[in-house]
């Protein structure tokens, strides 16, 4: 009898423990697992928190990083207009002092033997002066002298041509203040006022310009008193 109620006792307890033991298995693990769901949530809470805050400072400060780039798009874009401008500048610059340059080589070709035709001018008004001088004379023992110096004269005419040098002859022509010069004025009758009455020597142009005006003498017109007096003589014949 007592080693069936041991055994029957035996039984219980296991049986007692054995049930306890699988009822609080499961409640356990319900803890567990509410205990992990619980720091998921505090955790994606804490990203989305922090994620807004990001958003939020984004926010922000995306207004005024705008407003930077575009202040500095500004001044790039001015930069480059000035630039732009200074360039254009120098461009025209550099082709108006090419213009210039190779206008002034023209200019310094073209007139290059001004200075020696002025030294070479009196030495031609001579030799035709003494052709002159030998041709009023009549002598015939100067005839070769003068063929001479007329032959010179037209080489020289020749080399003025190959460089565009050109007599002013001014004889009879109307007084012209651009390329005369007057030395002296002559009351003439058969003549108008103002006319080129009497040349003393050429003037020359080199191309278009003027290297030495033509010396001359002009013809005025009657004078004030000479007219008066004309006046009267016709006067005093028409009353006889």
């Amino acid at each position: 009898m007592e080693e069936n109620n041991k055994t029957s006792r035996k039984i219980d307890i296991d049986d007692g423990s054995e049930d306890s033991f699988e009822k609080a298995e499961p409640e356990e693990k319900i803890n567990l697992d509410s205990c992990f769901e619980s720091h998921d949530a505090e955790k994606e809470n804490q990203e989305f928190e922090s994620g807004l805050e990001e958003k939020e400072a984004d926010s922000i400060e995306q207004p005024d990083e705008i407003v930077l780039l575009k202040k500095r798009l500004e001044e790039a874009e001015e930069k480059s207009r000035e630039s732009n401008d200074k360039y254009i500048r120098a461009h025209a610059e550099l082709e108006n002092f090419k213009k210039r340059t190779n206008r002034e080589v023209n200019e310094f070709k073209k007139y290059a033997v001004e200075a020696i035709v002025k030294q070479l001018l009196p030495v031609i008004d001579n030799l035709e002066r003494a052709v002159l001088s030998a041709e009023s004379s009549g002598e015939t023992e100067s005839s070769q002298i003068t063929q001479g110096i007329k032959m010179t004269l037209k080489e020289v005419e020749r080399v003025f041509d190959q460089f565009s040098i050109k007599s002013v002859d001014a004889q009879g022509e109307k007084f012209d203040p651009l390329y005369h010069m007057a030395v002296g004025q002559e009351e003439r009758d058969d003549v108008e006022a103002n006319i080129v009455v009497k040349q003393f020597q050429k003037g020359y142009l080199l191309h278009e310009r003027l290297i030495r005006p033509a010396m001359v003498i002009v013809s005025t017109g009657k004078s004030m008193e000479r007219a008066d007096n004309e006046n009267l003589d016709k006067e005093n014949n028409s009353g006889e």
